[in-house]
């Protein structure tokens, strides 16, 4: 009887650790922890793309060691991942790639020239369709550089902490894409 009890009561707490090891942001479930690289990052914050009145997708940053410091962010060259699950049909490979545009811009104030290879290279890992329930991981990792993963699928790498640092400026920068949705995936 004993051994029934303890083993329900063990059965309880894994069942709820499990349920508690995803976080819901918007219509998406988040992990609370992603491995990329041999390296464990955890849930640093996330929140939903909008425009207009469309949720778009839902963002979640993840990091080695939780921080609320936008510039340090973006500054760090540590290993990192933005976690993109898309969540509308609204969502097309052209204005991925139009919005990418729009955020390089905002994100080096104009001054997308030293990176424009890049850029156009990171672009293209958006060009096959893009469909509700796609999920991009867009992970930095350190030494390496920022590769591009569709529903798991490696898409490319682009080397160059530069180019990092202006990729994640599209969520954490002075002029993000969406300023909910920075403030959400620092954890506030």
């Amino acid at each position: 009887m004993k051994k029934t009890i303890y083993a329900l009561i063990a059965f309880l707490i894994v069942g709820m650790s499990a349920v508690n090891a995803q976080i819901e942001v918007g219509s998406a479930t988040l992990p609370e922890t992603v491995t990329f690289d041999s390296q464990k990052l955890v849930y640093n914050g996330a929140g939903v793309r909008k425009k207009a009145w469309f949720k778009l997708y839902s963002g979640g940053l993840y990091l080695v060691q939780k921080s609320s410091d936008a510039k340090d962010i973006m500054e760090a060259d540590e290993t990192m991942a933005i976690k993109l699950h898309i969540t509308s049909r609204l969502i097309s490979s052209k204005k991925m790639i139009n919005a990418v545009d729009d955020g390089f811009e905002n994100s080096t104030k104009g001054n997308t020239a030293p990176i424009s290879s890049e850029i156009e290279k990171f672009k293209g890992f958006f060009s096959d369709e893009i469909n509700d329930g796609d999920i991009f991981d867009i992970v930095y990792v350190k030494g390496d550089g920022v590769s591009v993963y569709k529903n798991g699928t490696k898409k490319g790498t682009i080397a160059g902490l530069g180019f990092k640092k202006a990729l994640f400026g599209i969520w954490l920068s002075d002029k993000p894409a969406d300023k909910r949705l920075k403030k959400g995936m620092l954890g506030n």
